[in-house]
C-alpha cells in the first residue's frame, strides 16, 4: 500500500478520484481498502484545513444565519437574549452578547460557543 502525502492540488486531485472509487466498493473498516480509503481522506482533510483555512463566522452573521435555516424571528430568540429590544440590539450591534447569551444561544439553537465568543468583524 503505497500512500504519498498530499502536498500540492495535483495531489489533492489524484487522492479525491481514488478516495471516489474506494467509495464506490464501500470497503469494510479494517480492510486494506477500508485502510486505505481512511488513511486517503484523512490526508485530503488535512491538506484542504492547510490550504483553504475557515474562518469562524461573525458572531451576529452565525445568529441570523441560524434563524433563517429554522425560519425564526427575533421575537424567538427572546428567551436567549432577553426582551424584544434588547435582541435588536444584539442583532443590530450595538450591544455585545454576555456569557449568558452565548450559553443560552449556543444550547438553544445549536449554533459554535466559539463563533459566538468571536471578535466581532
Amino acid at each position: 500500500m503505497e500512500i504519498k502525502p498530499v502536498r500540492t492540488n495535483k495531489d489533492c486531485k489524484a487522492a479525491l478520484k481514488e478516495i471516489a472509487i474506494l467509495m464506490e466498493s464501500d470497503p469494510a473498516l479494517g480492510t486494506p481498502e477500508g485502510d486505505r480509503l481512511d488513511i486517503l481522506s484523512t490526508l485530503v482533510a488535512s491538506y484542504e484545513q492547510r490550504t483553504f483555512p475557515m474562518d469562524l463566522p461573525d458572531p451576529v452573521e452565525a445568529i441570523k444565519f441560524r434563524m433563517d435555516q429554522q425560519g425564526l424571528k427575533p421575537k424567538d430568540l427572546e428567551p436567549m437574549i432577553g426582551q424584544l429590544n434588547r435582541v435588536y440590539e444584539v442583532l443590530n450591534r450595538k450591544r455585545p452578547l454576555t456569557l449568558a447569551m452565548v450559553w443560552r444561544l449556543h444550547t438553544g439553537l445549536g449554533i459554535p460557543a466559539e463563533s459566538l465568543i468571536r471578535q466581532p468583524v
